[in-house]
Order: C-alpha cells, then structure tokens, then sequence
C-alpha cells in the first residue's frame, strides 16, 4: 500500500498528539494538555498541519505557521516556519520527512510567504543533518540567556 499525505482535520487531533509526544519525548501527564493545544492549531488558519500513513498507521506529521516576528536569516515579512516534524523511526531516510516538509512550503507560499524558516536545538545533530540534506541553510547559532530578578 502506498504512504499517503494529507491535511489534518480536528478529527485527527488524538493522532497528532500521539505524533507529537514521540517527537517531544512527552510525560503521560502532559497528553491532556497536547490535546488541547493540537485541537487549537488545528482551527487556527494560520497553522497546518499534514498527516502520512501508511494503511491505516499513521506514520508520520509536520506542523507549520505563519510568523511575523523576527525570524532569524530572513528578510522579514510574513515567514512560512516549521514549527515540528516526526516520522516513525521504521519510515524514516525514505523521503517521508522531506514530503511533509514540501506540504509545509506549498502551504506557506499559498498563503504569500516568500521565505520558509525551522530550527534545532545546537546539540540536535541528526535535525541539523536532516534541514541541511533538504535544503535549508544554517543561518546562525545562537544560545539564549534568561534570569529572574
């Protein structure tokens, strides 16, 4: 059977949750509030996000928006971003990830952007790898300092 990509519908909000909480190494005490979170990105205009499956598994998600603020190594303006992307681990190096990915930027260009911006964490080497092989340019890297006073 073959993978299959499609937009995510409110529906889909449990699978995407599941998706996600792979992705971001999630505690089960924290799904009730992914949920919630995933069933508001699904019904806000500015975000999509796309499913793949293969059968009925699903396999794999990308999550993007529309940013206006300042979006390093961008020109500015209205900026397409990929806020996440996950793909079963069995899938993955067959060209899932950059399919999704694609979605995203046929997506954001349908909504006027002209750029399209992620990033990763410094120590995240197989995303950087992954951004790099599909087309991305590295545009900084930056280590962020907060303090309470």
């Amino acid at each position: 059977m073959p993978i299959v990509y499609r937009t995510a519908q409110t529906a889909d909000a449990e699978t995407i949750t599941q998706l996600a909480m792979l992705l971001y190494e999630s505690e089960a005490n924290e799904y009730d509030a992914e949920l919630e979170a995933h069933k508001e990105y699904l019904t806000n205009p500015e975000m999509a996000i796309f499913l793949t499956f293969d059968g009925d598994k699903a396999i794999g998600f990308s999550h993007t928006s529309l940013r206006y603020d300042y979006v390093e190594g961008t020109s500015g303006g209205t900026i397409g971003y990929l806020e996440g992307i996950y793909v079963d681990p069995n899938y993955r190096g067959q060209g899932v990830a950059k399919e999704l990915v694609t979605l995203c930027e046929n997506w954001a260009k349908e909504k006027g952007c002209a750029e399209f911006a992620s990033d990763c964490g410094l120590d995240n080497t197989n995303s950087l790898a992954f951004h790099l092989n599909i087309g991305f340019e590295e545009a900084n890297r930056i280590i962020c300092f907060t303090k309470k006073i």
